[in-house]
C-alpha cells in the first residue's frame, strides 16, 4: 500500500499546469482530490513518475449560467455541485447525484473533474452526465476543443484526454422543468454502486445512462427510443441493458446486473414521469 518513488510539482493556473504537463510527457499526471489517483498508486495500479498538482488552481472552480447550459469548472468540489442553487434550478439531477458521491469527507474534497478524467464507470458523475447530454472541455498546448460526453469514455479508465491536455470545465444543458431520477443499489451508504442509473424526461424526450453496466459508462439510448415510440415505462425499463455488457464480480453475477438495471431504470424513469 506504498506508492512508488515520484517527483511532485505544484500548479498555479491551467496554463501552468498544461505546461508542466508537457514538460514531464506522459510520465506526468493531474493530482486534484486526489481519491481516484491514490488509491491507484498505493496500489501500484497507477505510477506516474511526476505528480502535478492543481488543487490550487481557483480559476477552476465555479458553477456559472450560461445560457442554455451550466458551466461547471472542473474543480468544483462535490459537495458545492451538490448545493449549489442554480443546479438546483436548472440540473438538480446532477445536484442530486452529487450528494450520492462517497460520504461527507469524499465529497468536500473530490472534484467534478478529476471524477469524470478518471472515467471509472462505477462512478456516479460521468454517467449522470452522460445522460444529460453533457459537453466536456479540454486545454491543451494546441488549444482547447469540446468533447461530447457520449464520445468522451472509451475503455475502463481510458477516455479521449491527451496526455497533456486537462479536463477544465463540464457543461450540462439546462433541464429546468424536466422530471428526473437517481437510482443507485450498494450495500452500504458510501460504497461504489452495484449498478445505479441516472434519467431524465421532458416534452417526450429523455435520457438514461447506466452506472457500473460495461467498461465504460453506458448510455441506454433504446430504452430512450422505445418511450418515444410510445412504449411504457415497464416495457422501455426492459431495454435498460440493450447496450450494456455488465461483468460478473464479488458484489454481483452479470445476470444480477442487468435485472438491477430493468429494475432501477423503471424507478427512475416513473420518478422522472411522476
Amino acid at each position: 500500500m506504498i506508492p512508488a518513488a515520484f517527483d511532485y510539482v505544484r500548479a498555479s493556473s491551467a496554463e501552468e499546469a498544461i505546461s508542466l504537463a508537457g514538460q514531464y510527457g506522459e510520465d506526468a499526471k493531474f493530482l486534484a482530490g486526489g481519491h481516484s489517483l491514490l488509491p491507484l498508486m498505493k496500489l501500484r495500479l497507477a505510477q506516474p513518475a511526476v505528480l502535478v498538482d492543481i488543487g490550487r488552481v481557483t480559476d477552476l472552480s465555479y458553477i456559472r449560467d450560461a445560457g442554455d447550459h451550466i458551466a461547471i469548472g472542473a474543480l468544483t468540489r462535490h459537495m458545492d455541485v451538490e448545493t449549489s442553487a442554480l443546479l438546483h434550478e436548472h440540473a438538480p439531477l446532477l445536484a442530486h447525484a452529487a450528494g450520492h458521491v462517497g460520504d461527507p469527507q469524499v465529497r468536500h474534497r473530490g472534484t467534478i473533474g478529476g471524477s469524470i478524467a478518471h472515467a471509472d464507470p462505477a462512478s456516479d458523475l460521468p454517467a449522470t452526465t452522460l445522460a444529460m447530454g453533457a459537453t466536456y472541455v479540454a486545454q491543451g498546448p494546441s488549444g482547447t476543443r469540446e468533447i461530447a460526453a457520449a464520445d468522451f469514455y472509451q475503455g475502463f479508465l481510458t477516455s479521449a484526454l491527451a496526455p497533456d491536455e486537462l479536463l477544465t470545465e463540464i457543461r450540462v444543458p439546462k433541464l429546468t422543468g424536466a422530471g428526473w431520477g437517481f437510482q443507485k443499489f450498494n450495500r452500504r451508504a458510501q460504497d461504489w454502486a452495484i449498478v445505479g442509473v441516472a434519467a431524465w424526461r421532458r416534452n417526450g424526450d429523455a435520457g438514461v445512462a447506466l452506472v457500473n453496466m460495461g467498461s465504460t459508462p453506458v448510455l441506454a439510448a433504446s430504452v430512450s427510443a422505445a418511450l418515444a415510440g410510445g412504449a411504457s415505462i415497464a416495457e422501455a425499463a426492459e431495454q435498460a441493458a440493450a447496450e450494456a455488457d455488465p461483468s460478473s464480480d464479488l458484489n454481483a453475477s452479470a445476470e444480477y446486473r442487468v435485472h438491477l438495471a430493468k429494475v432501477l431504470t423503471r424507478r427512475a424513469l416513473e420518478a422522472a414521469s411522476a
